[in-house]
């Protein structure tokens, strides 16, 4: 997560009393898509569905308002940091985080935090939509970690004195409800727990000013099944088809959710700013339903109200940013290349529908590429074009490539 101790003295507008240091942000995206079709063949991931009749749009994408409240001890220590963020747009207000923070200041070793806030899972899930360079987190990140925040405590490991040996490592671990903000309510008893040991950037090669940092997560959680059925891919004479299995015991069962992610960054500066590499992969057992990867909101159900059997996938996933300083730190080259399979047990014709297979089993490589130009400290443009490719499978509507590439024009307005 953000170094929080240090965001309050980054803000435009900040007051102190002798009770502590508010602090106040917010930035937002206003924006002009055009899709290579019209509803983009349901892409969903550049923010949000297109209408069946809309291939161009203006949208506010994102409009945050964000307070930090914190407080020091006699010593100049931080002893408690509160969060209030949320997110207005022309679809609506909601609550983005609402998290408090206690300091352990005997060791300045160690926090806890509870509330509404980022899941410590990864790199990308992590880095704030203020300061990421393509418009979008990737498909993967989208589909098995929606909306990023969820309810939850995390107790994190972060040395704060100027001379510890350790300085460079953190470690989180946090326990979650695991259906993030896409839902109103915890629908099981099962807790999600999500582990990251990462590094902060580490100098490699004095005479380049070579730097790198990286982490790697776990996450551990799953969905309480409902239904009698339970699916999962199976391999029989060479040819996978979805397995049915059918049993009382299997309410109350529970289908796993456990991710297993790597990632680093690496930063070569130059005269005229930097060039920088990154990676992350991702990898283990998704569960959602027959017809989506995607992680519920709520448990899903027919549109009589009955539980839907819930379906278990193997997944692996990976994404790769190529970023380049142009002439200043003000011009910026951005190239992503990221896959998302949402089932490495079958591709291809492989994946039809007589065999269970739906739309939720196709894989998807994206290829974006854009320009972000910075005219101030406030104001920033993002041009961007994103071009997903499905692979050609035996199903209805998914034989050829389709049409779901998206153009984005955005500003970033920021204080």
């Amino acid at each position: 997560m953000i170094d929080t101790t240090t965001r309050i003295g980054k803000t435009m507008l900040s007051l102190n009393s002798r009770l502590g240091k508010i602090g106040f942000s917010g930035y937002m995206q206003p924006q002009f898509q055009i899709a290579q079709s019209k509803g983009a063949d349901g892409n969903i991931y550049n923010g949000g569905d297109f209408g069946p009749y809309v291939n161009n749009r203006f949208r506010l994408r994102r409009g945050r308002f964000r307070i930090d409240f914190s407080h020091y001890n006699d010593n100049g220590q931080p002893s408690v940091y509160f969060v209030f963020q949320f997110d207005g747009t022309e679809r609506g207000v909601n609550i983005r985080d609402l998290w408090g923070r206690f300091y352990e200041n005997k060791w300045d070793l160690f926090h806890f935090s509870a509330g509404v806030m980022a899941r410590p899972f990864g790199h990308e899930v992590l880095l704030s939509s203020t300061f990421r360079e393509a418009p979008e987190r990737g498909r993967m990140s989208q589909i098995l970690v929606q909306t990023e925040r969820d309810l939850g405590v995390m107790f994190s490991f972060n040395p704060r004195r100027k001379n510890s040996k350790f300085k460079w490592l953190g470690i989180d671990l946090g326990i979650y409800n695991g259906q993030g903000l896409t839902g109103t309510a915890e629908y099981d008893s099962n807790k999600d727990i999500i582990a990251r040991i990462s590094s902060k950037k580490v100098l490699i090669n004095p005479s380049l000013g070579a730097r790198i940092s990286g982490g790697i997560s776990a996450y551990l959680g799953g969905i309480t099944s409902q239904n009698a059925l339970l699916n999962t891919t199976q391999i029989r004479d060479g040819i996978a088809y979805v397995k049915a299995d059918s049993a009382q015991s299997n309410i109350g069962k529970n289908a796993p959710r456990r991710y297993f992610g790597a990632d680093f960054q690496l930063i070569f500066p130059n005269q005229k700013g930097q060039t920088e590499f990154r990676a992350e992969y991702i990898r283990g057992l998704q569960t959602s339903t027959a017809t989506s990867s995607t992680t519920p909101g709520s448990f899903p159900v027919t549109s009589s109200g009955a539980p839907q059997p819930l379906y278990t996938r193997s997944f692996d996933g990976a994404y790769f940013y190529f970023l380049q300083h142009l002439f200043s730190t003000d011009h910026q080259l951005i190239l992503k290349y990221d896959w998302y399979d949402p089932n490495t047990k079958v591709s291809g014709l492989g994946v039809r529908s007589d065999n269970g297979f739906s739309g939720a089993d196709v894989r998807y490589d994206t290829f974006g590429g854009g320009y972000m130009h910075h005219f101030n400290q406030y104001l920033k443009m993002i041009i961007w074009y994103e071009h997903p490719i499905n692979e050609k499978t035996a199903l209805k509507g998914y034989t050829q490539h389709l049409k779901d590439g998206v153009f984005t024009l955005r500003t970033q307005f920021t204080f």
